[in-house]
């Protein structure tokens, strides 16, 4: 074998085992990007749960504050209507009073 053969023999050895780490680079690589299109299908998942989740917070948020706006609501005609009756107490006894002394 010349010198000629054997760098030939020597380069042909080479560049099947570049074609074999080339294979087993593409190999790795699909299975990379399967573990990043499968990482990329969960975070959508926890996004769109996550969007989810804060809809029904701002909705419980929405009906926790009309809650108190009814009790608030609520509360206020309790008051007025106590103002009321200790009004007209006042108005009975002053008109009590000024026929006492009238």
């Amino acid at each position: 074998m010349d010198a000629n053969e054997f760098t030939l023999s020597h380069l042909s050895t080479r560049l099947r085992q570049l074609i074999l780490q080339y294979k087993e680079l593409e190999k790795k690589n699909a299975e990379l990007q399967a573990m990043v299109n499968e990482r990329d299908e969960r975070i959508k998942e926890l996004d769109d749960s996550l969007q989810s989740v804060c809809k029904s917070y701002e909705s419980l948020k929405m009906a926790k504050m009309v809650e108190i706006t009814d009790g608030d609501m609520e509360s206020a005609q309790k008051r007025l209507s106590k103002l009321i009756r200790d009004v007209n107490k006042c108005i009975t006894l002053l008109s009590e009073n000024s026929i006492d002394n009238g």
